[in-house]
């Protein structure tokens, strides 16, 4: 089976990462409504989440107030309240929203610089066999670090939870910086992903902490955007470092930037909250995550079909294992009430899982930009970064949504179906057609619109549905949801178009054209989850 060394190497989709995210990711929903999954009347006074004592004790006692709201009717004034508009966020909250999205947005932008500076860091300083670890080893790190960002929150508070994840990257990326071998450069890529996970899972969680329940909608359509916004800007500084022949600087930039964050940044945040619910690290579920992201991460970059499915299958294994002792666990990973029977909890997680996998082509749309539309590097990457760029808009577009907000959720996913069904008819057209790059470019933005529409929502609810026992455990669930459900995705994507020799270019337009009507299914699964979801 032919090596894919061009695809392998790039980072998957971490919004939210990405965007993501984080790509992110992406996050939020718009105010209270009577499809949120909250009581309006006990948060219309914008209370913050530390000083909720009276609120829902269970995610079952959420769930069954959101039914009782459903119930009641689904629409309320079209006008939004001016408190949970972004001039409240920018405003009164102005240095904690940057703060957030700053650390989210740094996280995002190191992804694609170092993706980008990757084949200038071999030419340099060598290391090919060790070429598809700088990504391997990041994705891995970065889902132990958000599995583990609800105790570090628990024990050191939003302020020291935010430094500390900061300075972690900051070490990975001076290492990165100064590394004379591919082995200590993948050191530095072993922190990054840590400190990276804990920082992106963290910002989700603190917005919880920080903010009042009417704006967590926009403050997660804010931070889902800095995905969008690194995908493009990411690429271009790093080509720019590799253009000037100093690979080097990439890394080094994010230091004084990080600094500013860990110094000023985090102190806009609290020191101490009152919720100290999580204090111990959940060992044996996050070494369950890490063994299924690397052993699927390893096996989408082997020659070998057979090591490839034989991958997929094990990570699945350990991943069933995985849900199978959270279920019992004391220290978990995801909330309790992510187990309940007839819960809209594991319900929103799922559609989230499927929404990132379908996301997942984007990681072969500039290989495919490159053979199949004559592009060049930076033109075809820019491609892939539609997705990006249309998730951005649907968060920041609808994030906001209030009185619609059931119809958001419920028809959002469509837009993703429609563009994955452009992309199966004109992804695989061979032709340096301006008119075809164009049409693939729309069904990218469609594809990530509909996810980006629908995201925010998804996070916020889980901020609701946990309860209040779990809420430490709410934010870092999403994230570490999310980089399960990316590493998966990816490892599927690779699979799939090794099968179909993508890189045999007797054979590129046909594995284009699999990988998309293939990853069309998540996408069509998500419109009947997402009416679930809605209810």
């Amino acid at each position: 089976m032919t090596s894919t060394p061009d695809v392998s190497t790039q980072t998957p989709d971490l919004h939210g990462a990405g965007p993501a995210p984080a790509r992110g990711v992406n996050p939020a929903a718009g105010g209270v409504t009577a499809d949120g999954g909250a009581n309006p009347a006990a948060h219309l006074g914008a209370t913050p989440a530390t000083d909720r004592a009276e609120a829902t004790e269970s995610g079952a006692a959420t769930e069954s107030g959101a039914a009782a709201e459903s119930a009641s009717g689904s629409e309320v004034a079209l006008t939004a309240d001016p408190a949970a508009g972004w001039g409240a966020l920018f405003g009164r909250h102005g240095a904690i929203a940057a703060t957030l999205a700053g650390g989210v947005g740094l996280h995002a932008v190191n992804v694609y610089l170092a993706t980008t500076v990757l084949p200038s860091v071999v030419s340099d300083i060598g290391g090919e066999r060790l070429y598809v670890w700088a990504t391997t080893i990041f994705v891995v790190a970065s889902v132990l670090g958000s599995a583990a960002a609800a105790a570090l929150l628990a024990r050191t508070g939003p302020r020291w939870a935010y430094r500390w994840s900061a300075l972690i990257l900051v070490a990975g990326s001076v290492i990165c910086a100064v590394a004379p071998t591919m082995a200590v450069l993948l050191a530095g890529r072993a922190l990054q992903g840590l400190g990276g996970g804990l920082l992106f899972a963290l910002c989700y969680s603190i917005v919880r902490v920080v903010l009042d329940e009417v704006l967590w909608a926009r403050a997660m359509g804010l931070v889902s955007a800095m995905w969008g916004i690194a995908t493009l800007i990411g690429p271009a500084l790093g080509g720019v470092w590799a253009q000037l022949d100093y690979w080097r600087g990439a890394f080094w930039m994010l230091v004084p930037m990080l600094f500013f964050f860990v110094t000023w940044g985090a102190g806009r945040l609290p020191g101490r909250t009152e919720e100290r619910s999580v204090s111990r690290i959940p060992w044996i579920s996050v070494g369950l995550l890490a063994a299924a992201a690397l052993v699927i991460s390893a096996a989408s970059v082997a020659d070998s079909l057979i090591v490839n499915v034989l991958g997929i299958v094990a990570a699945f294994a350990v991943l069933v294992g995985w849900l199978r002792y959270e279920r019992t666990a004391s220290v978990r990973v995801l909330p309790a009430a992510a187990f309940a029977a007839r819960g809209r909890l594991p319900l929103v997680y799922l559609l989230m899982s499927v929404l990132i996998i379908a996301s997942s082509v984007e990681v072969f749309v500039p290989y495919f930009g490159q053979h199949l539309d004559g592009l060049g590097p930076l033109e075809a990457g820019y491609l892939g970064a539609a997705l990006a760029a249309g998730w951005t808009a649907g968060s920041l577009m609808f994030s906001g949504v209030t009185d619609r907000r059931a119809a958001v959720i419920g028809y959002a996913p469509l837009l993703s179906v429609l563009g994955l069904v452009i992309l199966v008819f004109a992804g695989p057209i061979a032709s340096q057609s301006v008119s075809v790059v164009m049409v693939v470019a729309l069904g990218l933005v469609l594809l990530g619109c509909g996810i980006g529409a629908v995201y925010p929502h998804l996070l916020t609810d889980v901020l609701r549905l946990a309860g209040d026992r779990d809420q430490d455990l709410a934010g870092a669930s999403a994230t570490t949801v999310q980089l399960t459900a990316t590493a998966f995705g990816s490892a599927l994507a690779g699979t799939i178009a090794n099968l179909g020799s993508f890189s045999d270019p007797a054979h590129t337009a046909s594995a284009a054209r699999w990988l998309y009507l293939i990853f069309l299914v998540p996408a069509v699964l998500a419109v009947p989850l997402a009416r679930l979801v809605r209810r």
